[in-house]
């Protein structure tokens, strides 16, 4: 389960280097610069999420975000 900054860069860096992908060639896919893809890879918490979503978009990793209050019988979460 990914919960921290250094988990999302871990993740990132393991597909990068399993697709065989540069640092380099990333930033240009991705349209970053590559300190941010290297500090992204580091775990830098500060990284701009934008910039961390589409980097995540580019390798096809997806996130599935679940809110604790969720219900898929629309029997809970956000009201109006």
């Amino acid at each position: 389960m990914i919960q921290t900054a250094d988990d999302i860069g871990r993740a990132i860096r393991a597909t990068r280097k399993g697709m065989k992908i540069t640092q380099k060639d990333l930033a240009l896919t991705s349209g970053t610069g590559l300190r941010f893809i290297i500090d992204l890879e580091r775990g830098k918490p500060t990284c701009q999420l934008a910039k961390t979503l589409t980097v995540l978009q580019t390798l096809g990793i997806k996130i599935n975000l679940v809110s604790p209050s969720y219900s898929p019988s629309g029997n809970g979460g956000e009201h109006g």
